[in-house]
């Protein structure tokens, strides 16, 4: 027995060790295997590819990340210049927005409002200062779009926009210098209003298939004859051309004649064109549901506009897709968060607020367990969204261009902020659905489909793009044996692929076993880089890591390119790696703030429900594999012993509820993005001021109710008479009684409606 495992043994070496032989039997019929069954690349998917980079998404796809590496990014911090904006100019914007009579009324933002944002740059962060511009950071731009987002959504897009994709920041990283000249000063200045259009109507997320075309020809323009573009285009969904000085614009450039070269199809290209340039349609707007932000359409027929036009000159003639891939992925990554952040602090302040200041059968709902668990949610996802917040847009500052994160940060955090949205209103019920000035949570919860149908549909993320690209981007393997597979010189290319198909080999069975034991010993051996209480943590995501690493090769081997086609199985295992991005972000985020103890129940509760959700999403891959007799065998490697991944239980509920309702420093942290001021008058201020009196007064509530047991005052809620009899019988002084008083009509304000005589 030991001699033919012994042989056995040198068998394996012999065909793994010796060159010629391994190219024969291994890596000859695997180089063949691959080239039948890898997913072919569109052009598009091709230049999205290659158009971002890879950042820690690398780190939880390859089965052990480097956690000192997710320590090791800088903190977000703010710099003087951008604190005192936050302090100055957002404070005072914020108190000029009256976002029911915005939505409501006006369906349009003030002109005062319109004035003061164009004069004091808020459509600049992006810009740099040689052009008049602001060049805050992403982490600056995101908390400022934020914080106006908390107090109106229509304000935060106005502003957010000429602050992602579109001119400037096309301009800003591919514009000639005479562009940027022209351009950048009257867009930092206010003085120009930016669009960009790239969804035609039989386009949208596929943006391959623009109908938009651009023909090279010559033409006339100020009186000469010159090169050109005749143009012709069908935009919507467009927002600000309703008002816009200045159309960003995508289309099919292609040149017949050879104008330009010898090629006929140029592909994507963007051009800059003016509003009042002849032919140019601008003005017809959309009602994105009731929403006061302009969105509308845009048009032209047959419009000749010089090649010069083209962002970044006639060199960048058929560059437009990579362009646009490489903004959106920064993009995607700060605006669309940042809103879906802010609904979460205004959802997370509000609603705990208001558990302690509604009172039903006797007590705040802030004592029924059932409160509690959507409460516990809310604070919980608001923690989550402001660690994945912060960890995102640290990959901007620090010039990456991640696809994969941001996708995942679009997808996951919009859907997250839906969630908080929808808890919050449960909990206020019918608080919630009456709209009129104090009603804080209404248009929230109105526009929060809009981020979800932006920069592609969240089942397009979800489905298509995160794990689509992850697989192939943040595999340390897959693209380069991709491109040794497609290399015209088979020679070559076999000679390169047999070097990876080793490393890949070893990899794979490296994940398999640390997947395995793991399995069966609970995590318990592996690494964690820190001590104390979120150590754990640490431990299962190494596990779900690994999972994800040998799940990934075994799908891929498996479905080759019909995984491609299998977007349930693509789409569970993007949630793994989303899961373990957003349990990343939380980890950073507790170690960025000290290690606060407070912070421990939200921590837990976050990470808990990301590993669940994780381990649940490979759980539906196993279950739902094409190869029944495979996915067996992928259970029996990742959960011998069941799936045990259970989320937070009853009491991690509680006291994440439980902290949230107590004022003071910790609440003030995990909601600063919706701040509290007395100058703004509105109702989250009535209700925090409620809260606060409420809370003050509790043990003189609690001095009431023990008199009122006791028989010596008589049963019956707060009032003046109850109040008389209790300072009568000494149970409360006079001042006490007015404290009460006082806390109760601010309470009563709080909870009361806003109601109209005729609507």
């Amino acid at each position: 027995m030991m001699t033919l495992l012994f042989l056995i043994l040198i068998a394996i070496l012999v065909v793994f060790g010796v060159t010629d032989i391994r190219r024969q039997l291994i890596s000859r019929p695997a180089f063949a295997f691959f080239k039948r069954v890898l997913p072919p690349l569109s052009q598009t998917e091709r230049e999205a590819m290659e158009a971002g980079n890879v950042w820690w998404d690398g780190e939880l796809f390859r089965g052990a990340p480097d956690w000192n590496q997710l320590h090791s990014y800088p903190a977000n911090t703010l710099t003087e210049e951008e604190q005192a904006f936050l302090d100055n100019q957002v404070a005072t914007l914020l108190t000029m927005l009256d976002d029911y009579q915005i939505v409501q009324g006006d369906q349009d933002l003030p002109e005062a409002v319109w004035e003061y944002i164009k004069k004091e740059k808020f459509f600049s962060f992006i810009i740099p200062k040689e052009y008049g511009g602001l060049a805050f950071s992403a982490h600056a731009a995101s908390t400022i779009v934020s914080r106006v987002a908390s107090r109106s959504m229509s304000a935060a897009v106005t502003i957010m926009v000429p602050n992602s994709l579109g001119p400037g920041e096309l301009l800003a990283h591919y514009g000639t210098d005479e562009q940027k000249q022209q351009w950048l000063p009257g867009l930092a200045s206010g003085a120009e209003v930016p669009c960009f259009a790239l969804t035609a109507p039989t386009a949208g997320s596929d943006a391959g298939a623009i109908p938009d075309t651009g023909i090279v020809c010559k033409g006339e323009h100020n009186g000469e004859e010159v090169l050109g573009i005749r143009l012709t285009w069908d935009k919507r969904y467009i927002t600000l051309a309703p008002v816009a000085t200045v159309l960003g614009l995508a289309f099919k450039l292609r040149d017949p004649d050879g104008l330009l070269g010898d090629k006929e199809d140029i592909g994507i290209t963007c051009a800059l064109i003016p509003a009042d340039h002849e032919g140019v349609q601008l003005g017809n707007r959309h009602n994105p549901l009731g929403m006061a932000f302009m969105n509308g359409t845009t048009r032209g027929n047959d419009v000749f506009i010089p090649i010069d036009w083209i962002i970044g000159g006639p060199d960048y003639a058929g560059r437009g897709w990579r362009m646009l891939v490489e903004c959106l992925s920064a993009g995607r990554g700060i605006s669309l968060p940042a809103l879906a952040t802010a609904t979460a602090h205004l959802a997370t302040r509000t609603t705990s607020a208001y558990c302690g200041v509604r009172q039903q059968f006797g007590v705040q709902i802030g004592e029924f367990e059932g409160i509690q668990e959507a409460l516990a949610r809310i604070a919980a996802n608001t923690y989550t969204l402001e660690s994945a917040r912060k960890l995102t847009v640290t990959a901007v500052d620090t010039n990456q261009k991640p696809s994969v994160i941001t996708a995942i940060a679009k997808y996951h955090m919009t859907e997250l902020g839906r969630s908080v949205i929808n808890d919050a209103m449960d909990v206020h019920a019918g608080k919630g659905i009456q709209l009129g000035p104090n009603n804080y949570l209404g248009n929230n919860y109105i526009a929060s489909p809009v981020s979800i149908t932006v920069e592609g549909a969240n089942i397009l993320t979800r489905n298509l793009m995160i794990f689509g690209q992850g697989a192939t981007r943040c595999h340390p393997y897959v693209l380069a044996e991709m491109e040794a597979v497609a290399n015209p010189d088979t020679d070559a290319g076999l000679k390169r692929f047999d070097s990876l198909l080793i490393s890949h080999i070893v990899y794979a069975v490296r994940n398999a076993v640390v997947s395995f034991g793991h399995a069966i010993t609970g995590s318990r051996f592996a690494a964690k880089p820190v001590a104390g209480p979120t150590g754990r943590h640490y431990q299962h995501l190494n596990r779900l890591s690994a999972n994800l690493a040998i799940m990934t090769d075994i799908s891929m081997m498996v479905l080759g390119g019909s995984l491609k086609r299998r977007e349930m199985i693509s789409a569970r295992l993007g949630d793994v790696l989303s899961q373990l991005y957003l349990a990343s972000a939380v980890l950073r985020n507790y170690e960025m703030d000290g290690r606060q103890q407070a912070d421990l129940p939200f921590v837990h509760y976050a990470l808990e429900q990301a590993t669940q959700e994780a381990a649940k999403a490979l759980d539906g891959v196993i279950r739902n594999f094409p190869n029944r007799a495979v996915g067996w065998l992928c259970r029996a490697l990742l959960f011998p012993l069941g799936n045990h991944f259970n989320g937070p239980d009853d009491k991690r509920k509680r006291e994440v509820a439980q902290a949230i309702m107590e004022p003071g420093c910790l609440r003030n942290r995990l909601t600063h993005l919706c701040p509290v001021d007395e100058q703004l008058n509105d109702g989250i201020t009535e209700l925090e001021q409620a809260f606060l009196a409420q809370r003050q007064v509790a043990p003189l509530h609690k001095a009431l109710k023990k008199a009122q047991r006791s028989g010596l005052l008589s049963r019956g809620p707060v009032s003046e008479a109850l109040l008389a009899a209790a300072v009568e019988a000494k149970v409360l002084t006079e001042e006490q009684a007015e404290q009460v008083l006082t806390a109760h009509a601010l309470c009563r304000k709080a909870i009361d409606v806003d109601e109209f005589e005729s609507l």
